[in-house]
This record gives C-alpha cells, structure tokens and sequence, in this order.
C-alpha cells in the first residue's frame, strides 16, 4: 500500500506465533520495501503451493518429471512441513526436514538415501525460485540458504570392455529381443528411445542409420510416449552387422504376426511382444539382468569370461567409452548420444579424456619418430 505521498509501505497483518516472529518479519518486510520487493502476506501453506506449482509446472515438463515431483512432495515433504505457513518457511526448517529424511524416511522409518534427499531439495529448491520470482510469495528462496546433504559418490562400476561386450551379444543372440542389445551397444540409444522407434524410421541398406524422435516412459503403471530427454530428434548411422540382426529381427517379428493372426496389434514399433503389443521400458532391464546371470552361470560352469554385473544404461556409457578411446571426436559422440552440447559429453567422460591425454605425449613421440625414419 502508499501514502498519500506516494512511498510504498508494508501493510501489517497479525497471526504471528510470538512478538520476535513480529518484529522479524516486520524487519524483513521493510527491507523488501525499501528494494521494491514487498510482497502482500498470505496464508498459503507449503503443500497448497506446492500443489498449484505441480499443476502450473506441468506444462513445462514431460508426465513422467512432473510424476516424480508429486511423488517426491507427497512421500517426503507434505508429511512433515506441508501444514506450514510458506511465507513463515525458514532455511532451518529445511535443514531439519533434509535431517529427518536421512535418519527415517524412507519406507517402515528407514534412512532414506542422500541422493533421495538431494533430489527432494532440487524440487524445493525450483518451486521456491518460482514462489519468489513468478508468483511474487516469498522474497528469498530458503532453499537456497539450507543446509543439505553431502553429496553421494556414486561407487565405480566395472565398467566392460568391447570383449564383455562381444561375449553378452552372443548369449542374447538366440533371444528375440537380441536386436534391442545389439542397439543399444551399437548406438548408446537410451532404453525409453529404443522402445519408441518404429520401423518408419529405420533405414536398411546403404547408409544404414535409426531416427530416434521420442521415448516411452511409465507413469502410474501405464505406458506413455513423448519427446526425447532432450527434445530434439536425431539420426544414428548403425554397421552393416547391425543392419543384418535388424533385419533378421523384422524376418522373425513378420513370422510371430502369421502365427498370432487375430491376436496381432497392429503397429509400427521395432520392439513388441509376441503378440505385437509395444514393450514397456522395463522389460529390457529386468530381460538383461537375467541374461547376464545366465551368461555367468554358464561361463563359471564351462571356463568362459565371467562378466561383471552392470546396468543396462551401461551399456550407453561403453558405447561412448569406447568410441572417445578410439579417439572418435567428442563432438560425433555428442551427436549420437543426444547430447545438446558437446560440453555434456566432456563433463560426463572427463576421466576417458583424462586417460588418453595422458597418453598424448607419447603418441605424438611416436608419430614424429614414425615420419622421421627413412
């Protein structure tokens, strides 16, 4: 509100706990006056902002980001400071709450993960950014001033080589989905775009290449189709062995279709089931642990190469692992990764880089040594 000379002053509303609450409030409200930041109070809770942030935020985000939002707020957040005050909220209160996650979060009041509550922070730490700049509630984010969780080293994983990769093809290789691993080492494709990619977009042939323009995901148990992670489509060259098992996959997909007759799902996807309905993301991932198991249990009994137990988003990383070491460009990695900036690729497999610019020296030592002979 103004004064008849025009000067913007605060407008005092009662319902303060204690006389400090008051008197601090009311400091920070002139300050925020003075910078021609004053915001009007409000009753809105923490859980009913947060609520309207979801329901606003959902159309900058895909379903299943906005899922894992709601899961986080409605699991770890609204339980505990969802009845508090949002103007009243303090970067203490956060810290506590990011304290209590860590000691009983999680299900039956164990600890939950620190990576778990660094991602419950994130959230707050984006929708409180809104609630001061976009919808004018708060004049600080106290995200931005809690004390959070240390961050948590994610364990080295033993990560294969292009032999474990070579020796795992051959156990999926009388496997249906066997087309989906050689892919997905081939091409460093993510799960969800694999599981996307129609036949439409597939080129056999002469410059053999897959256009990969959306992902699946699920949320709430049912199977949702979109943009890929980071909105662009892109075209990924494939090898002529590659080509081979893709077609010899079509040739064996266009069999089951004869033999399910009625049953069959029409469709276009590369990847289905035997009745030609598309495959949910999972499949892969859970079809890959057994695999793997199998492989090993078979290795162990026949003197074979055991391999070590990995993701299947690994098989992401070895592709471009594999390619940087071989001294690929970073900027042609990027591109079939999907990476937006090339910068993506050099933060991520900064320790592949590292280990061949050790290496540099001698190379060139080499090469000089090489031209100089006679």
């Amino acid at each position: 509100m103004t004064d008849n000379s025009g000067v913007s002053k605060p407008r005092w509303v009662g319902g303060f706990p204690t006389e400090a609450a008051a008197k601090r409030a009311r400091d920070e409200a002139r300050i925020a006056a003075g910078r021609g930041e004053f915001v009007d109070r409000s009753t809105l809770t923490v859980q009913d902002y947060l609520n309207q942030w979801l329901l606003a935020h959902s159309l900058e985000v895909k379903p299943r980001t906005r899922a894992g939002y709601a899961h986080l707020i409605k699991n770890y957040v609204a339980p505990r400071i969802g009845g508090k005050r949002l103007q009243s909220l303090r970067p203490a209160d956060l810290s506590a709450l990011y304290r209590q996650l860590l000691e009983s979060g999680g299900r039956n009041g164990k600890p939950l993960s620190p990576r778990t509550v660094e991602y419950v922070h994130a959230v707050l730490r984006k929708a409180f950014a809104d609630a001061v700049r976009n919808d004018q509630l708060l004049t600080s984010n106290p995200a931005e001033r809690a004390k959070r969780p240390r961050k948590e080293q994610a364990p080295a994983s033993d990560m294969w080589t292009a032999e474990h990769l070579a020796s795992f093809l051959k156990t999926t290789s009388e496997h249906r989905l066997h087309a989906y691993f050689r892919l997905a080492g081939y091409t460093g494709a993510r799960r969800g775009e694999l599981m996307n990619l129609r036949w439409s977009d597939v080129k056999l042939g002469d410059e053999a290449s897959i256009r990969l323009r959306g992902t699946v995901s699920v949320i709430d148990g049912v199977r949702v189709e979109g943009t890929t992670k980071g909105g662009r489509e892109r075209t990924v060259s494939i090898d002529p062995g590659t080509t081979s098992v893709l077609v010899e996959h079509r040739r064996k997909q266009q069999q089951e279709e004869a033999v399910a007759a009625s049953s069959w799902v029409d469709g276009d996807h590369v990847f289905r089931s035997e009745l030609g309905a598309p495959l949910f993301p999972d499949t892969p991932t859970a079809l890959m642990a057994k695999l793997l198991r199998r492989h090993n249990q078979e290795a162990a009994t026949a003197g074979g190469l055991l391999l070590p137990v990995i993701r299947l988003h690994d098989l992401r990383h070895l592709h471009a692992t594999l390619l940087l070491k071989a001294g690929v460009p970073v900027h042609v990695v990027a591109s079939r990764l999907g990476h937006s900036d090339p910068a993506i690729t050099l933060r991520v497999y900064a320790h592949v880089l590292d280990d061949q610019a050790s290496q540099a020296a001698a190379v060139f030592e080499r090469l000089v040594h090489e031209e100089g002979q006679p």
